[in-house]
């Protein structure tokens, strides 16, 4: 669920871990075929991995990213990163993040 004022917020569901992700976009839900530019904040040890998968199967690899954070103005627990998607269909997307010790996933809704 997106939430917040300014840039939406979404709120993933994670083990070992607490993970939020912030939308530099000016409506949701987003859209196919541009580049949405999501920072995450996520607990936990090691490096961050990312992947989105669509439902059919298919996976969009971020076109940039992650890239470690070294400080912010947005207030969420643990490191931050940022990352650049391009979706390229439509329906909902499930964005899976991991390290070392913790992951989790957020969906995304893209149209």
């Amino acid at each position: 669920m997106l939430e917040g004022e300014g840039f939406p917020e979404v709120r993933g569901t994670a083990r070992d871990a607490e993970l939020w992700g912030l939308l530099f976009v000016k409506a949701t839900p987003l859209s196919v075929g541009d580049e949405v530019k999501i920072v995450w904040r996520m607990t936990g040890e090691g490096p961050l991995r990312v992947r989105a998968v669509h439902p059919d199967g298919t996976l969009a690899k971020p076109v940039w990213g992650p890239e470690e954070h070294g400080s912010s103005t947005w207030r969420r627990p643990g490191q931050e990163w940022g990352t650049g998607f391009v979706f390229p269909k439509r329906g909902c997307w499930k964005v899976e993040l991991s390290r070392d010790r913790g992951s989790g996933h957020v969906w995304l809704p893209v149209h």
